[in-house]
């Protein structure tokens, strides 16, 4: 199911809601939860590029988002830290430089780690991406002259838009983030659509259905997956600096497990290997918590929680995405709905890169 699909009108009419939501919701709450909602929701797609199209289950995706949070952070701040032969002076930055900065250093983190890590598979590449995000969080705990360890990085500017004739305006206010996040985490989804609808989107997948068949004609595993592995990092490095002059504090536990289970149920839920999968999931996953706050107990929230998971899980395996276009389908809605099992078509022998 592809939200912005030329015959898919609901998704521009849930684009539409989504951008009116500051205009006619004046609950600061609730506008700071659809923006936390919507940075985990970037996550997710940007995780979903590796699971769901390359089939490789990273659990060290927490790392990207965090080296994106820090990253934006310092570069915007400004540090200086002693590397030993020489120190290293970094003015503060515009917001913006800084913004890119965590794009690009993610985007490199995530070739790296592709290139040594997809040398492996199954259970290994599980073990690999795990470590790097381990060390990435003992890094910033550790690490107290650059990161400031766990009394984190404080005050770390909001993003700012040049506004002709006032000049820069910050962008503090809960509408403005909002809409900042609005804004990325479509572009992350038309970004992510654009790939996979391409000839490496179509290379992905071979690789994801039958490596060695996808060998066989020539595609070269290594070279496709780490493209993906550098666009997923990017976009949750993109999601890790929203993060980061959202709440405008960065401590280590932007590095803990949680957020890359977070990601992956988000992800999983959705429906893997569709581009709405994660948007589906992490909406439903975000606010299903702050649903559940008013009517039980702390306790009893997490055994909700976990059933309601366990229950999709189950009664749904494919995820919600796929299984909706399924009852589409047999509603007679037409063959169109078909493609929300899987959004780009298999790639046949002789159709790879």
């Amino acid at each position: 199911m592809d939200l912005f699909s030329r015959n898919s009108w609901r998704g521009f009419a849930a684009v539409l809601l989504l951008a009116t939501l500051p205009l006619w919701c004046t609950d600061r709450y609730v506008l700071s939860v659809a923006t936390s909602i919507g940075i985990f929701v970037i996550a997710a797609i940007s995780l979903n590029l590796l699971l769901g199209y390359t089939g490789q289950l990273s659990l060290g995706h927490a790392a990207f988002f965090g080296i994106g949070a820090y990253t934006s952070a310092l570069l915007s701040l400004g540090f200086d830290v002693n590397l030993g032969i020489v120190k290293l002076v970094i003015a503060p930055k515009p917001v913006w430089i800084a913004f890119a900065g965590a794009v690009v250093v993610a985007g490199l983190s995530g070739w790296l780690i592709g290139k040594l890590a997809f040398r492996v598979r199954g259970a290994y590449f599980v073990v690999v991406t795990i470590s790097f995000a381990q060390v990435a969080r003992l890094v910033a705990l550790n690490w107290i002259d650059l990161t400031e360890g766990p009394m984190a990085l404080n005050s770390i500017p909001p993003l700012s838009l040049w506004v002709p004739g006032s000049g820069v305006m910050p962008l503090a206010t809960k509408a403005a983030k909002y809409w900042v996040v609005l804004v990325f985490g479509i572009a992350a989804y038309l970004l992510v659509a654009r790939l996979v609808h391409s000839r490496i989107g179509r290379a992905l997948v071979a690789l994801r259905e039958n490596e060695s068949l996808a060998r066989s004609v020539g595609i070269s595993v290594t070279h496709y997956l780490v493209i993906a592995s550098i666009a997923s990092a990017a976009i949750a490095g993109c999601a890790g600096a929203l993060y980061a002059h959202n709440v405008q504090i960065v401590d280590p536990d932007v590095f803990l497990f949680v957020y890359t289970v977070t990601m992956v149920i988000m992800v999983i839920v959705g429906g893997k290997g569709t581009l709405a999968g994660p948007v589906i999931g992490g909406i439903l996953f975000g606010a299903f918590p702050e649903v559940l706050r008013d009517v039980a107990r702390p306790e009893v929230q997490w055994i909700i929680y976990g059933a309601a998971m366990i229950a999709i899980l189950v009664f749904l395996p494919q995820g919600i995405v796929p299984a909706l276009g399924r009852w589409r389908w047999f509603r007679g809605r037409g063959a169109a709905a078909v493609p929300a099992v899987s959004v780009v078509p298999s790639v046949r022998a002789g159709e790879g890169a």
